[in-house]
């Protein structure tokens, strides 16, 4: 199968950063098709072989497992090419339709790399220059819109052009292996599913946590914040795979359809849970892994009076039979202790205890998602004590787990979240993308926070840089009872 991939913003953060090494490690592994093109569009003045020489440059500064040799790159450089684009111009667009023109490939992707606000522009351009054909799809980065209107702007004008089968809404998280084997996990597996439930799941903690800043993307961090950037959508996307009812079959729609089922059953805010149940934070100065490092509001770029939000922490219900009373807590943020996503799912203690138990261990089950893949099953183990053996011995019990990494386990089988997605996409695979109205009804409830926010008086709460967050965030989870996971 012939592909032509378009990347615009090609010469962007994200094309270097996370889709060209996901290409290469594609290219690599034999898994990315043959005749295919990579074609970069910027403004820059730059033609294929300067194109070629600044993505070897860039490359150097990617992780050292997904950089290429000499000769790798070489091979890999065959397939990028550059096409000089200004959107806001028709004439560049025919460039770009001539450009494709040169060979008919079976399947053109249009990735847009760029900021949101040039979404609906690039769109109308490829339409009016007749490159919304059957063969094409398009990729469209988050977050989509600031809110729910913008969204919903965006994908009328994209549902415009495009059929919703051509349009696919990347969520990286998604594409992620531990995302992958908690779908395996639940629906593969006769384990869990009928423990899956209220009566035996007492809370569900879902952490994405960063140890950097904003570095370089201060000024879009300042318009954009922690809900809107992890909230709205990836921390969403991780809920709806815990709490969905098991789809009838593996297809795109059937896993969205009940993806939209758990969105649409999220417990309406109230003003009194948008007060008490929302926590938002801003990083200050402090000390990351033994290094002093600045606040937010000293980062390039950063409104020096800024009230964005760099963390939130919330905690929510999903109003259904299943999971009536199930707390789900949400907590991310930047400048926290550690890079660390994971969602943790804690289960109800014994009904009735026989034995000693060390104080506050249940049975969990952890699914790692950063810094490591992998999945950990938290037990407790008889243990005896050996002193008293004249007597009866001592009927206590010792936290155990089971681990399995996957790392360790698949080795080089693994496959990246973005290669994963981007093979999807040229194969024409939804089922790990977020359908438009999936995406809208995300928005409609994380509005009421924002316009919440934007009414209340007080800005986001002050947290020292390397720390987990405002200690409000700790308070509210211990109103029901429950810690955060290092805390327990």
């Amino acid at each position: 199968m012939s592909f032509d991939l378009v990347l615009f913003g090609g010469t962007g953060d994200l094309a270097w950063r996370k889709l060209m090494p996901a290409l290469f490690q594609a290219f690599r592994h034999g898994s990315l098709p043959e005749h295919g093109r990579i074609i970069g569009v910027a403004r820059d003045d730059l033609g294929d072989a300067a194109y070629r020489e600044l993505i070897r440059s860039r490359f150097n500064e990617v992780d050292l497992a997904k950089r290429p040799t000499p000769a790798e790159f070489d091979r890999f450089a065959a397939l990028l090419h550059f096409v000089r684009m200004d959107l806001s111009r028709p004439q560049d667009f025919q460039r770009l339709a001539a450009t494709l023109r040169e060979r008919h490939a079976d399947t053109v992707v249009m990735y847009l790399a760029t900021a949101p606000s040039l979404f609906t522009t690039a769109v109308q351009q490829l339409a009016a220059a007749g490159l919304n054909r059957p063969n094409t799809r398009i990729v469209l980065e988050k977050p989509l819109g600031h809110d729910l209107a913008s969204n919903r702007a965006i994908n009328e004008t994209v549902r415009s052009a495009l059929s919703e089968k051509q349009i696919f809404r990347i969520d990286h998280y998604l594409g992620k292996p531990a995302v992958q084997n908690l779908f395996a996990l639940r629906f593969g597996n006769a384990l869990f599913e009928p423990l899956w439930r209220r009566e035996n799941i007492a809370n569900i903690q879902i952490t994405i946590a960063e140890d950097l800043g904003v570095a370089k993307r201060g000024a879009f961090y300042d318009n954009t914040g922690a809900l809107r950037d992890m909230v709205q959508n990836h921390a969403l996307q991780l809920l709806c795979a815990i709490g969905m009812e098991p789809p009838i079959n593996a297809h795109a729609d059937a896993i969205r359809d009940e993806k939209l089922k758990v969105l649409r059953s999220l417990k309406p805010w109230t003003t009194q849970a948008l007060d008490g149940d929302v926590i938002r934070g801003q990083y200050t100065a402090g000390t990351v892994a033994g290094e002093s490092v600045h606040g937010y509001r000293d980062e390039p770029g950063v409104n020096p009076q800024s009230s964005t939000e760099t963390f939130v922490a919330l905690r929510t219900e999903i109003a259904n039979w299943r999971w009536a009373g199930v707390p789900f807590y949400i907590r991310t943020g930047k400048r926290l202790a550690g890079r660390d996503a994971r969602i943790v799912v804690n289960f109800r203690p014994a009904p009735h205890a026989i034995f000693h138990s060390p104080s506050g261990s249940v049975n969990r089950l952890v699914i790692n998602l950063q810094p490591r893949d992998g999945l950990e099953l938290h037990l407790l183990a008889q243990a005896q004590d050996n002193r008293q053996r004249t007597r009866a011995p001592v009927q206590s019990l010792t936290p155990v787990h089971l681990d399995l990494d996957f790392e360790k386990r698949f080795g080089s089988e693994r496959v990246g979240a973005y290669e994963r997605l981007l093979l999807d996409v040229i194969d024409g695979r939804l089922n790990l993308f977020v359908r438009s109205d999936e995406q809208e009804e995300a928005w409609r409830w994380v509005e009421p926070v924002m316009e919440h926010w934007r009414n209340q008086g007080a800005g986001p709460r002050p947290y020292a840089a390397g720390s987990w967050g405002p200690s409000a965030a700790s308070a509210m989870i211990a109103r029901d009872g429950h810690c955060w996971s290092e805390e327990c």
